[in-house]
């Protein structure tokens, strides 16, 4: 909270101020300090007495209150500014931006308030997690002036007080977490510190706008062994993963097992399939016989044996009964 003056301001303000100033010093004290010509005498000059140079000082220094005064009440505040406003010491809203005249004496000035995005960095030095390790975390902060009259009037320093509960929720989101989720979980960490400090600073005017979890510094040793423990669990995980994939096949052919048992045809349609697999090899041969007949079952092992004999080894023989 500051007065931030600008260039226009400046320019209109000191246009009014000695253009009020300078002929007035000419009309009221420069014929005191320029003396007086002698009545009976044109050619004898009569310095003025020590009074009257007084009065001329005291002239002056009203002459330029007065100026001063009326070029204060030409105000203009850019966009990024606004202006809170006193009458009689209570407040009466907000000006701004753009050109205004705010009179003297009745009203007054309590303070101009930037409202643009602000960015400051909180640090929790040696804060100890819920895991009882002690760690440095820096945070950035961005807010903007939701409420230019509640920020000067319900909080004597905005800034400062939403500096202090930043840093009151951080430190308490760190002593709520293990270092674990700390390390790896800084997105969700960073939201519950942002609505912490919004709950708090809600009642200023002030509207926090995001929080980011910019850097978090653990001990080297510490840092190696969660590594190592991190890896054991990748670890563990993949053969659970792998034994839960076993034990699923293992189910499955159980259940085709069952299947393939208790309805008729089935074993039939399965050898078909095999048979069908089978066939696409080019150097198979493939002999069919009645599933239940004995005769048949010698007949095709006899011609088995005979076609093996014949061709030699040029491929394998199938026998499907």
């Amino acid at each position: 909270m500051k007065f931030v003056s600008n260039p226009v301001q400046l320019f209109v303000r000191n246009f009014f101020r000695w253009g009020i100033a300078i002929p007035l010093w000419y009309l009221m004290v420069w014929p005191i300090f320029r003396g007086s010509v002698s009545e009976f005498d044109p050619t004898r000059y009569i310095p003025p007495e020590p009074g009257q140079i007084a009065l001329g000082v005291i002239l002056t220094v009203l002459i330029l209150w007065f100026a001063n005064t009326i070029a204060k009440m030409f105000n203009i505040i850019p966009q990024w500014e606004r202006l809170v406003l006193l009458r009689l010491g209570r407040s009466v809203g907000v000006r701004g931006p753009g050109f205004f005249l705010i009179p003297p004496f009745i009203y007054s000035i309590a303070s101009i308030v930037d409202v643009r995005i602000s960015t400051y960095e909180v640090k929790a030095t040696r804060t100890l997690t819920k895991d009882n390790i002690p760690i440095d975390v820096i945070a950035a902060v961005e807010l903007e002036i939701e409420n230019p009259e509640k920020a000067v009037i319900g909080v004597k320093d905005y800034w400062k007080t939403t500096e202090w509960a930043s840093m009151e929720a951080l430190k308490s989101s760190i002593g709520k977490n293990d270092l674990r989720p700390l390390l790896s979980d800084t997105e969700n960490i960073a939201i519950s510190v942002k609505a912490e400090i919004d709950e708090a600073a809600k009642d200023f005017g002030v509207n926090v706008r995001a929080v980011r979890i910019t850097d978090i510094s653990a001990p080297p040793s510490l840092i190696e062994e969660l590594a190592v423990i991190a890896r054991a669990e990748r670890s563990a995980k993949a053969k659970l993963i792998e034994a839960e994939a076993e034990k699923a096949v293992a189910q499955n052919l159980a259940e085709a097992a069952q299947t393939l048992a208790t309805q008729p045809g089935t074993m039939e349609l399965r050898q078909i399939q095999a048979l069908l697999e089978i066939s696409k090899e080019e150097s198979s041969t493939i002999i069919i016989y009645p599933m239940d007949s004995f005769a048949g079952g010698r007949i095709a092992a006899a011609a088995a044996g005979t076609q093996s004999t014949s061709q030699g080894n040029t491929g394998p023989v199938t026998v499907s009964g």
